[in-house]
C-alpha cells in the first residue's frame, strides 16, 4: 500500500447470535492515527468522489475477507426507535379512524347499540356466521335437498350414530361426489366442498354434532330443515317441487359456486392457527396481498399475519365492538360492511367501510380506546388481530431486521428471511429498502459470482425497476467506477489484484444478467453501448480476464443484432387513420409480424379545433404534447401563445381529456374513436365530437356467419400475440408513474390495450346493429363459441373482452335473444362470466391462469391493475431510502408477461376456408364505443317491454 492511504475498518454492532436484531455497520478512515468518520459511499457523490469511495470500499471488503476485521466482544442490540419504518406506516391514516383529528358533523345514533359478547379466541367453524339463512341459500338448499330426497340412490339416508338415529343425513365425501357429478361447472372436489361450506356458514347444512365445517370427509351432515323436523321434512318431493329445485339449479348454481371460494377461506380464518395447513396459509397470503390496508407491510409480515388473522361476523346493526375507554385488545380490518366512529361529546365524527382497519393506535400506545365503534349495517365481516400477536410481530420484525448506516444513517436495510425448502439460492437475506449505490454494491458483493443457477431475486427486481429510483446514465456510471477502481492504486499486492479481478468479473457478469433479464432495452441509451465497448477491449487486453471472453462476446453479438434490426427499421413511419381505425405502417400494408413502435418512429396524424377545421402533422413518436400543440396552433392561425394553449382528446361521447404538455406518444394513447384537439384553456366547453365519432370506425363489411369461428379466433390469437410480444415489461412502469416522469413512450402498451377495448365494443356493436332476432340469436352463439376457442388457444385477453362484450348492458337487455339461446349455450356462458368475476381481485381467474403453461396472452388491465395497486399503496420511498419491497411486488407482476411469453406461440391452425378474409377482417373491426348509442341501438332493435 502507498504510504498516506487511507484505511477503512467498520464498527459492527449486532445482537446476539440467537436474536441478532439491528446489524449496524459503520465506516471509519484512518489517516495518520487520526479516527474519524469517513465519507459516506452513498449515491449523492460527485463521479470523481464516486471512483475514490468505490475504491475506498474495495479495501473495506478486502480488509474483511482477511479476517483484519472481528465482531466486538461487547454486543449492544439497538432498536431503531421501535422499528421506525413500520411504526409510521402503521401510525399513518389511523388517527382519524381511531377518533382523532379534525371532526366532522356529529350525529345521533339510529339505533341504540348493545354491546357484543367478548368473542372467543377462535370462533366455531362449524357454526354459521348469520342468524338466519339469507333467502337465496334457504332456497338453494331447499332445491338441492330436494333432488337428494327424490334420488333413491342418493347418500341422503336415515343413519344410527351412537345408538340415536340420525334422519337424512350424508358423508361429507358422499355429498361432494353428488355435487360433482350433479353439475358440469363442478370441475374439482375442492369447489364442491366449498360450496357445501357456503351452505353451512349460513346455516342451511350443519354437521350433525356442530363439531366440524364442511369436509371432503366421513363426517356427516344434514340440512337444517330435517334437524329442525316437522312436516316440511317428510315425505317425498312431488313432481311440481322437483321441477321447480331442478329449474332453480339450472338458473341459481352457478351463484353458490362463486361463494364457494369466499366460504372456503372465512372456514380456514375461523379455525385455530395450528390447525391451518400450509396450503390453507398460502391460501390466506394470496388474500392479504390485496387487502389495501396492508400494503405497506413486508411480504414476511403478511405471511406471519396469515396464520394469525382470525374471521368475526356480527349480524345485528347497532352492536358495539368496543367503548371508548376499554383496553385496546385487538387491531380490526373491515372485509365487508361499515362501522360509525363515536367519541363521547361529538357523536359519529367517521364512517369506515370495506378495506378500512381501525383499533392500532391503543395497541401501539397501549392507551385506552379513543372511540367507541358501532356496527352501521347488518352482517358486518372482519379481519382480527389480538395485542399479543400484533406485539410478537413488531419483535419478531426489529429481531429480524438488519441495518447498515453510514454517517449514523441507514443507507441499507436488510430482512432476514428462513429458506424454503427447495430454493437454490443461498441468502437467507431479502433487501427490504436502501440508497441506490448502497443496493448496486450489495448486489455485487453478494449476489454475483456465485455458483448457484439461474436468476438471484433480488438482482431480477433490482434489473426490472431500477428505471424507477436509479436511470440508466447513474447505474453505468456506478458500474464504471467500480470496474475501474484500480484506476488510482499506486502498488498492488496479490490478495489486492485478485480481488480486483474478481469484482471486475461480477461487473461484466452484471452486464449479462442485464442484457438477459431487460433485452434489448438494455441498448437504447448511448452511454450502455459505449460502457459494453470499454468492457470487451479491456477484457481483451487483460489475461486475467480470459474466462470473461465468452460473456462479453455474447453480449456484444445482442448489441450487434440490435443496432442492425434498428437501422433496417430506422425511417419507420405510421399513421393514425382518420376515421378511427387502429395505427398502422404508413406503406398501407398490413403491419408485419412483430414490428416494434420505436421513440424515433414518425407517425402521421390529425389535430382538431373548436370548429372542426385540422391540420395533419408528422412527428417522432417521443415528441412532447407541448411540442405538438404549438405546431398545430401555428397551422390552425389559433395566435395564442403555447401557455393559453391545451392538447385534448374529444372522445366519442364528448368527454374531454388534457394532456400534461411534458407527455408523449400522444396518438397511440387516443380511444377507439377519439380524436385530438387544440383548444384555449378558458374555451374547453366549446369543443364538441365529430359527428362521424358517433358513427362505426371503418372496418371490412363482412357476414360474419359465413366465417369460421375456430379460424376467427386463430387469426385473432395469432395477431394479438404479436402485439403482445412487442409489449416491453418497462412500458408498464412508464404507464404505472406516469411516461412523463421518464419520457418514454407506452406505444406499443397502448395499441394492445385499445385492441382490448376494439374487440369488446366490436361484440355490442355487431349485435345491437342486426335487427334480425334469428340472426342476432346465431351471433350470440358464434361469440360464445368464439370465447370457447379463444380460452383454448390460451388468449385471455380477448377472452375476456368477448365475455365482457356480451355482458354489456346493451346486450344484456336483449330479453327476447336470450330467450332463444339454447341453456347449453347459456351455461357455458355463466361459467365465463364465473370466471371473469372481479369478486376477490379476480380470484378466480388467477386461479385458473396460475395452472396455465406458456405460451399464453393474459389479461392486461388486470396486471396494470396490480401495478397501480403497487404502487398507490406503497411508498416509493421511506425515510430517503428506495422502498424495495414495492420494487419486488412490481416486478413479480412484470415477470408474469417475461413468463407468458417464455415460450414461442405454435397454434395448429384449422382448416382454413377463406383466410384472406378472415385476417383483413380481424385487424379492423367496425366499432361504435358510446355507450349512449350503443344502448339507443338496442332498444331499437328490441324495445323495453311494456308491463
Amino acid at each position: 500500500m502507498a504510504a498516506g492511504r487511507q484505511r477503512w475498518s467498520t464498527q459492527i454492532v449486532a445482537g446476539s447470535e440467537r436474536s441478532p436484531g439491528v446489524l449496524l455497520l459503520r465506516y471509519r478512515r484512518h489517516s495518520g492515527g487520526d479516527d474519524q468518520v469517513g465519507a459516506t459511499l452513498g449515491a449523492s457523490k460527485a463521479t470523481k468522489a464516486a471512483t475514490g469511495a468505490t475504491s475506498a470500499a474495495v479495501k473495506w471488503r478486502r480488509q474483511l475477507e482477511r479476517g483484519q476485521m472481528t465482531r466486538p466482544q461487547s454486543t449492544a442490540f439497538e432498536m431503531s426507535n421501535k422499528n421506525k419504518e413500520l411504526m409510521n406506516d402503521i401510525f399513518t391514516n389511523c388517527k382519524l379512524k381511531n377518533g382523532f383529528g379534525p371532526s366532522v358533523q356529529a350525529t345521533a345514533a339510529a339505533t341504540s347499540p348493545t354491546k357484543r359478547p367478548l368473542s372467543p379466541d377462535h370462533p366455531n367453524p362449524a357454526l354459521p356466521i348469520t342468524e338466519t339463512p339469507s333467502p337465496a341459500m334457504n332456497r338453494m338448499g331447499w332445491a338441492l335437498r330436494t333432488l337428494l330426497v327424490a334420488d333413491n340412490s342418493s347418500c341422503l339416508k336415515d343413519r344410527k350414530v351412537s345408538g340415536k338415529l340420525i334422519r337424512k343425513c350424508a358423508p361429507g365425501t358422499e355429498l361432494v361426489d353428488w355435487l360433482v357429478n350433479l353439475s358440469p361447472i363442478v370441475h374439482t372436489r375442492a369447489q364442491a366442498a366449498g360450496m357445501w361450506q357456503a351452505l353451512l356458514e349460513e346455516g342451511v347444512l350443519a354437521h350433525v354434532n356442530k363439531e366440524q365445517p364442511f369436509k371432503d370427509k366421513c363426517f356427516l351432515y344434514r340440512f337444517r330443515i330435517d334437524e329442525e323436523g316437522g312436516t316440511a321434512a317428510a315425505g317425498v318431493p312431488q313432481a311440481e317441487d322437483l321441477g321447480a329445485a331442478n329449474e332453480h339449479i339450472r338458473e341459481a348454481l352457478s351463484a353458490l359456486f362463486q361463494r364457494g371460494p369466499d366460504a372456503t377461506l372465512r372456514m380456514i380464518l375461523r379455525k385455530p392457527s395450528h390447525e391451518r395447513t400450509s396450503e390453507e396459509l398460502e391460501l390466506v397470503f394470496e388474500e392479504l396481498v390485496h387487502i389495501a390496508a396492508l400494503s405497506h407491510l413486508s411480504t414476511s409480515i403478511k405471511r406471519e399475519l396469515s396464520s394469525i388473522f382470525v374471521f368475526e361476523a356480527h349480524a345485528q346493526a347497532g352492536t358495539i365492538l368496543f367503548n371508548q375507554g376499554d383496553e385496546g385488545r385487538s387491531w380490526y380490518i373491515l372485509l365487508k360492511g361499515s362501522v360509525d366512529v363515536v367519541i363521547h361529546g361529538k357523536g359519529t365524527v367517521a364512517t369506515l367501510k370495506t378495506g378500512d382497519d381501525f383499533g392500532k393506535l391503543a395497541l401501539i400506545n397501549d392507551a385506552p380506546r379513543a372511540a367507541t365503534i358501532v356496527l352501521k349495517e347488518n352482517n358486518c365481516h372482519l379481519l382480527r388481530v389480538d395485542k399479543e400477536h400484533f406485539n410478537r410481530i413488531l419483535r419478531d420484525v426489529e429481531a429480524n431486521t438488519l441495518r447498515l448506516q453510514e454517517h449514523g444513517k441507514d443507507v441499507l436495510v436488510l430482512e432476514r428471511v428462513a429458506k424454503q425448502r427447495g430454493q437454490h439460492s443461498a441468502f437467507k437475506y431479502t433487501v427490504m429498502s436502501g440508497t441506490p449505490a448502497k443496493m448496486l454494491e450489495h448486489l455485487l458483493e453478494t449476489r454475483l459470482g456465485q455458483s448457484v443457477g439461474g436468476m438471484d431475486p433480488f438482482l431480477d427486481d433490482f434489473l426490472l425497476t431500477h428505471i424507477v429510483f436509479m436511470p440508466v446514465v447513474q447505474l453505468v456510471d456506478e458500474l464504471a467506477n467500480y470496474f475501474h477502481c484500480d484506476a488510482h492504486e499506486d502498488a498492488q499486492t496479490p490478495e489486492d489484484r485478485e480481488y480486483i479481478i474478481n469484482f471486475k468479473k461480477r461487473v461484466i457478469q452484471f452486464m449479462q444478467k442485464w442484457v438477459m433479464a431487460v433485452r434489448h432495452a438494455a441498448f437504447e441509451e448511448p452511454s450502455v453501448c459505449d460502457f459494453i465497448e470499454d468492457l470487451a477491449a479491456e477484457v481483451e487486453a487483460d489475461p486475467d480476464l480470459n474466462e470473461e471472453t465468452s460473456i462479453v462476446h455474447n453480449v456484444l453479438t445482442q448489441m450487434a443484432r440490435y443496432q442492425e434490426d434498428r437501422n433496417q427499421n430506422a425511417g419507420q413511419k405510421w399513421k393514425l387513420p382518420p376515421n378511427g381505425q387502429p395505427i398502422c405502417l404508413f406503406s398501407g400494408n398490413a403491419t408485419p409480424s412483430k414490428t416494434v413502435i420505436r421513440p424515433d418512429d414518425d407517425i402521421i396524424f390529425r389535430v382538431y379545433c373548436a370548429d372542426h377545421t385540422y391540420c395533419t402533422l408528422r412527428f417522432p413518436m417521443h415528441t412532447t404534447a407541448e411540442l405538438i400543440k404549438a405546431c398545430a396552433a401555428d397551422k390552425l392561425q389559433l395566435n395564442r401563445g403555447p401557455e393559453d394553449l391545451v392538447l385534448v382528446e374529444v372522445k366519442s361521447n364528448g368527454e374531454r381529456s388534457v394532456f400534461k404538455d411534458n407527455d408523449v406518444s400522444i396518438p397511440t394513447g387516443l380511444s377507439l374513436n377519439g380524436r385530438l384537439f387544440v383548444s384555449v384553456k378558458d374555451h374547453l366547453d366549446a369543443l364538441t365530437q365529430l359527428q362521424e365519432q358517433e358513427c362505426p370506425t371503418e372496418g371490412v363489411d363482412i357476414d360474419l356467419e359465413i366465417l369460421s369461428t375456430k379460424e376467427l379466433a386463430y387469426h385473432i390469437t395469432l395477431f394479438e400475440w404479436d402485439l403482445f410480444w412487442a409489449v416491453h415489461e418497462y412500458e408498464l412502469l412508464y404507464h404505472t408513474f406516469g411516461r412523463h416522469h421518464f419520457g418514454k413512450i407506452t406505444a406499443n402498451l397502448d395499441v394492445f390495450l385499445r385492441r382490448f377495448n376494439e374487440v369488446q365494443y366490436w361484440i355490442v356493436t355487431e349485435l345491437v346493429s342486426t335487427p334480425s332476432l334469428s340472426k342476432r340469436v346465431g351471433l350470440v352463439r358464434k361469440f360464445i363459441k368464439l370465447a370457447a376457442y379463444c380460452k383454448e388457444y390460451q388468449n385471455l385477453n380477448a377472452f375476456f373482452a368477448v365475455v365482457m362484450g356480451l355482458s354489456n348492458m346493451a346486450v344484456s337487455r336483449l330479453q327476447q335473444t336470450w330467450e332463444k339461446i339454447p341453456s347449453k349455450f347459456r351455461k357455458i356462458f355463466q361459467e365465463f362470466e364465473a370466471l371473469i368475476d372481479p369478486s376477490r381481485n379476480h380470484r378466480a381467474y388467477r386461479v385458473f391462469v396460475g395452472k396455465l403453461q406458456p405460451p399464453l396472452i393474459p389479461f392486461m388491465p388486470l396486471l396494470l391493475k396490480d401495478m397501480t395497486f403497487a404502487h398507490e399503496g406503497n411508498k416509493t420511498s421511506l425515510d430517503g431510502l428506495v422502498n424495495f419491497e414495492k420494487m419486488h411486488m412490481m416486478a413479480q407482476t412484470m415477470r408474469t408477461i417475461r413468463f407468458c411469453r417464455s415460450r414461442s406461440l405454435g397454434l395448429e391452425p384449422p382448416s382454413p376456408k377463406s383466410e384472406g378474409e378472415v385476417r383483413s377482417y380481424i385487424s379492423s373491426f367496425r366499432v361504435i364505443d358510446n355507450q349512449r348509442v350503443l344502448t339507443a341501438m338496442s332498444q331499437k332493435v328490441e324495445p323495453t317491454r311494456k308491463l
